[in-house]
């Protein structure tokens, strides 16, 4: 039976390589200063993720832990946006079939409907609310059954206004979004220049540069930029996502509006 074949690398300065001798012992590598540099890291007994965390220094895990905190506001904020945006077009799909049904455009108002939530009923409400007041008299009843084109005016300024604040209601939180998409991979990547400069502060003091020395450290301070993309890739996603679904908000409050005021024109503007 052939001998075991057992192959010994050894690599320094100058690149030597031994082929197999019977009897060598078992195979490692060694490099420049002739340290064993095994396949099993020093992490043996720790998770890989432990092992970092635990050769991080003071300034990357506070960069960490910023960014954690950043991660769970950004994902407190896309889940509450995506709640109150399905819920906002639920009831805005419902207020416009009730809308496009009645037959008077102050119907609704005088059943004292409330739909609370919905940016389109907010829209209405202002609009109605001008218009009555304009239609009351002095008796508190309905005495006008027409407004002057002066009138329609105000009450085309109080529409454009609440459609103006319900898209900024829509719009809040996104600018937490903005800051996570192009701050955190910048704070991610100031952890990583800060963790590598120390580490060839480090090797520069103790006057060694080995394999072992350097890469516990260097992985240290890559791990913030991993922190600091895994904050911002979601936070893009969910931006993007939102500020489309926002735009078509917009564009459905707009033109609500404008066939509320031709509605209300139509009904009840006096003719010059």
């Amino acid at each position: 039976m052939p001998p075991t074949m057992i192959i010994r690398l050894t690599v320094k300065c100058s690149s030597t390589v031994t082929w197999p001798k019977t009897g060598s012992s078992p195979p490692s590598f060694e490099f420049m200063s002739g340290m064993p540099f095994t396949l099993i890291g020093a992490a043996s007994n720790q998770t890989e993720l432990l092992y970092i965390w635990d050769r991080a220094t003071i300034e990357a895990k506070a960069i960490i832990a910023l960014l954690f905190v950043f991660s769970i506001a950004a994902w407190f904020v896309m889940m509450s946006k995506v709640i109150q945006m399905r819920r906002a077009r639920k009831l805005n799909s419902l207020f416009g079939e009730e809308f496009t049904a009645q037959k008077a455009v102050l119907e609704m108002f005088d059943r004292k409907l409330e739909v609370e939530g919905c940016p389109l009923y907010a829209v209405y409400q202002a609009g109605c609310t001008q218009l009555d007041a304009r239609l009351r008299g002095s008796g508190g009843d309905r005495a006008k059954q027409q407004i002057t084109l002066k009138n329609m005016e105000h009450i085309k300024r109080a529409i454009e206004n609440v459609v103006a604040k319900e898209s900024l209601k829509l719009e809040s939180g996104l600018i937490l979004l903005a800051i996570a998409v192009s701050g955190a991979p910048f704070m991610g990547l100031l952890g990583t220049v800060w963790g590598v400069m120390s580490t060839f502060a480090g090797i520069a003091q103790q006057g060694s540069a080995t394999m072992a020395a350097m890469a516990p450290g260097v992985s240290a301070a890559l791990v913030t930029t991993v922190a600091g993309l895994l904050v911002a890739i979601p936070s893009m996603f969910g931006y993007n996502w939102l500020v489309h679904n926002l735009r078509a908000f917009t564009v459905e409050l707009d033109n609500f509006a404008q066939e509320f005021v031709s509605k209300i024109e139509t009904e009840f503007l006096k003719d010059e």
